[in-house]
């Protein structure tokens, strides 16, 4: 312990055993760099895993919400479709259903249906393909005089993960239009300089988050369109991606895997395929294609933790055709 002689100064006499010793000890660990830092490597912590979720869900059965859980293979509390994010499916039939998360950050895509939602002291009313973002303390009640498919992705898993509760709403209830969203989409697909980005994509923002354009602080919501007839050539990020299948016909898919072969395309990958309602889950920093072999337009929906990743740096978006078009008709593919 310290000591303060007569003149001011601090000398140290030795360190005394305190009866909490023991107590602020007992939790200290010591390892080797290699063997902890990179814990997924080591078998310490488990991966992102696949996992596709059945569109079924929407066609049957009473008022409810489903969780897209996975949290038993992440090793994690749950629900959780993400170490940061749990996305869910509601059905409503004739009726009102309520959601609530301990969370910042809610987002709600209208599959199917029409009805009104509740929340933060506004009623917001909604139709097929329009979005909601709700903030912390979003309580939410939604109801629909027939029937209606939401598909809902909050951040509650992060929270749980600090030991945090939501005490600060950092944006209000924000509502977007499906007509808005597919006019900007259709600007894009027609624009010479943007047809042929490697994702032909709506980005839906707020303007409380002017440096990441995200839907809200921790997440990113795109609104994307698979042309007919083309391959979006595989890119990848640190974000993990939530996919959900807005529409399609028989012959969209994605390709997802670790390595690339010698004409940058994925190599022993696994083929997900589309169908309207579906969701699967591509794990963060794995390669990813969208192939569309159906005759017709299809679009997709990614609800990534990517809001939080650019906030940080981290998100490192990498292309494998970067410096041209990347996105091709069939006929093209090397």
């Amino acid at each position: 312990m310290s000591q303060v002689i007569p003149d001011g100064e601090v000398c140290v006499a030795g360190i005394e055993s305190s009866p909490n010793d023991d107590l602020l000890t007992s939790d200290a660990q010591y390892f080797d760099y290699s063997s902890a830092a990179n814990p997924i490597q080591q078998g310490i912590i488990p991966p992102v895993p696949y996992r596709t979720f059945s569109p079924s869900f929407f066609d049957e059965g009473p008022t409810r919400v489903q969780p897209l859980d996975v949290s038993e293979e992440l090793g994690i509390v749950g629900p959780a479709t993400s170490p940061a994010l749990c996305a869910n499916f509601i059905r409503i039939v004739r009726g009102s259903v309520m959601t609530s998360a301990e969370a910042t950050s809610q987002v709600f895509f209208v599959f199917r249906g029409n009805g009104r939602t509740d929340a933060c002291g506004e009623t917001i009313h909604w139709s097929q393909g329009d979005y909601m973002a709700l903030p912390a303390h979003g309580h939410a009640l939604h109801h629909s005089d027939g029937e209606a498919g939401l598909y809902w992705v909050h951040d509650a898993p992060l929270l749980r993960y600090l030991g945090a509760s939501p005490t600060v709403a950092r944006f209000k209830p924000t509502f977007y239009q499906h007509s808005k969203a597919q006019q900007k989409l259709a600007e894009i697909a027609t624009d010479p300089k943007t047809a042929n980005a490697n994702r032909v994509s709506v980005l839906l923002a707020n303007r409380n988050f002017p440096s990441t354009r995200t839907i809200t602080h921790t997440m990113w919501t795109m609104f994307g369109l698979l042309p007919k007839d083309a391959v979006q050539y595989p890119h990848r990020h640190e974000s993990v991606a939530l996919d959900f299948v807005i529409d399609c016909k028989p012959g969209c898919y994605t390709m997802i895997g670790t390595e690339l072969d010698e004409f940058g395309m994925i190599k022993n990958g696994r083929r997900e395929d589309w169908a309207p309602g579906a969701s699967f889950i591509t794990p963060p920093g794995y390669w990813h294609s969208h192939h569309n072999e159906s005759g017709e337009d299809a679009h997709v929906l990614p609800i990534q933790d990517a809001g939080l990743h650019t906030y940080l740096r981290t998100l490192e978006i990498m292309f494998s055709h970067p410096g041209h078009d990347r996105t091709a008709h069939i006929s093209q593919t090397p």
